[in-house]
């Protein structure tokens, strides 16, 4: 069997010894299993490359990230990486952004002893893992800026609330009783309004803005 490796990465001594209290608790059971903690970027990014499907318990706020951006850039240079994104200072902006990346499990540090070890636990397995403070966040629609609901009309955020949903041009064209070339218009409009490319980028917009319900997007 494999080896799977977990790193804490945080620069609190005392959350290190906490996490490897819940780890041991949580993963008593699991063979071939190696804890690591880092205090760097430098040093994660080197213990990724030898482990590129690591489990990375970490808060990025304490750690030496220059923003979330760097984060995100980060997971997608390791697409195999679970990341469990370990704070206190979630912002609701970062949560929604962070909600349709399936490697994302968030928790944080006044949650419960018993959730933060569902996360442990659900992360090594590769389920991704949302506590119950982030999930009421995301079950609420944020509201759209001013500028957002004035840039799309009724009907354009009616079709990307469906392209959201996954439907197809055909399948809009015949639940909205318009033509193809009408839903392909929009589609376009849509995309050159909020300044995306691609259906999966259209779809974060969607969720972000609250045309979505996080419930919908599951089902």
């Amino acid at each position: 069997m494999d080896k799977k490796t977990i790193i804490i990465a945080d620069n609190q001594d005392i959350t290190r010894l906490g996490l490897r209290t819940l780890l041991r608790m949580a993963l008593r059971d699991v063979e071939h299993l190696e804890v690591k903690e880092l205090n760097h970027r430098a040093e994660l990014i080197a213990t990724l490359k030898e482990n590129p499907s690591a489990v990375v318990v970490i808060d990025y706020t304490l750690f030496d990230f220059g923003s979330s951006d760097d984060l995100q850039n980060l997971s997608e240079r390791f697409p195999y990486v679970q990341w469990v994104l370990f704070s206190e200072e979630l912002t609701e902006g970062l949560i929604r952004r962070l909600s349709v990346e399936q490697q994302f499990s968030m928790i944080l540090k006044d949650d419960s002893a018993q959730e933060i070890i569902t996360a442990l636990k659900c992360a090594v397995t590769g389920v991704r893992f949302l506590c119950h403070q982030v999930t009421n966040l995301l079950l609420t629609p944020s509201l759209p800026s001013v500028a957002e609901q004035d840039q799309l009309t009724p009907s354009e955020k009616e079709v990307l609330r469906l392209i959201a949903l996954g439907k197809s041009v055909k399948e809009i064209a015949v639940e909205r009783n318009s033509s193809i070339h009408t839903i392909t218009t929009h589609k376009k409009n849509i995309f050159r309004k909020i300044n995306v490319n691609t259906i999966y980028e259209a779809t974060k917009y969607a969720l972000r803005a609250g045309l979505v319900e996080m419930v919908e997007y599951y089902i």
